[in-house]
């Protein structure tokens, strides 16, 4: 099955960094939102008056970010960098 994802695995540690225009946009997408939370916290009064609020929006939108990488990512594991076969062999 050739299936093209979104975000691939780091080379080193865990994780995924974004593999296409798809993941990029997403990434994207999430950076203004968390920003457009910000504002409105600021705007607003709420982080201010209702810390818990601002928090649990802050925390919705990783949430969901985390869960677009783990439906359209490649399947997550522990990497130590590339195989020795890659290194030295490239082609």
């Amino acid at each position: 099955m050739n299936k093209k994802y979104w975000f691939k695995n780091k080379d080193y540690g865990l994780g995924w960094t974004p593999a296409n225009v798809a993941g990029w946009i997403v990434l994207a997408v999430h950076g203004l939102a968390i920003v457009a939370v910000g504002f409105y916290a600021e705007y607003s009064g709420v982080l201010y008056t209702e810390p818990q609020k601002f928090f649990m929006l802050v925390g919705a939108i990783f949430f969901l970010l985390l869960v677009i990488c783990w439906k359209t990512g490649e399947p997550l594991k522990w990497q130590w960098g590339q195989n020795q076969s890659k290194k030295f062999h490239k082609k």
